[in-house]
């Protein structure tokens, strides 16, 4: 009996994992397509200093604030962008969904990363 309940809970890891994935995954897509839709105007042209989708030196400093306060900007607003960049039908969770975006595309997160080598350089022969 309790090889069941192992198998059980094994199966039902398995698919809650599934759906944790499923939902980043969905998290992400809203994120992109709250981008296309609205933040794009701004952020694709750099409109009033906003720091442009993907340009790596004008996000890390606000990166390096944190996600909360990268939120907490998108949400209240700041310098020449309103709340919600001006979209207040838009939800807080498509809002940090857009932001988390827009990180992705700043930080090394989403680049992929470069094999490591454990093998020490050839040296060149002398003769």
């Amino acid at each position: 009996m309790t090889h069941v309940k192992l198998l059980s809970l094994s199966i039902l890891s398995v698919f809650m994992s599934f759906s944790m994935v499923a939902k980043a995954d969905d998290a992400a897509n809203e994120g992109e397509k709250t981008y296309k839709a609205a933040c794009f105007v701004c952020h694709d042209t750099g409109v009033a200093n906003a720091p442009k989708l993907g340009d790596k030196a004008a996000w890390a400093p606000r990166i390096a604030l944190g996600k909360e306060a990268l939120y907490t900007t998108a949400l209240k607003g700041k310098g020449a962008m309103p709340p919600k960049g001006g979209r207040a039908d838009l939800s807080d969770d498509a809002i940090k969904a857009t932001v988390d975006y827009m990180i992705s595309k700043a930080s090394d997160e989403a680049a992929p990363k470069k094999e490591e080598t454990t093998e020490e350089p050839k040296k060149e022969e002398t003769k």
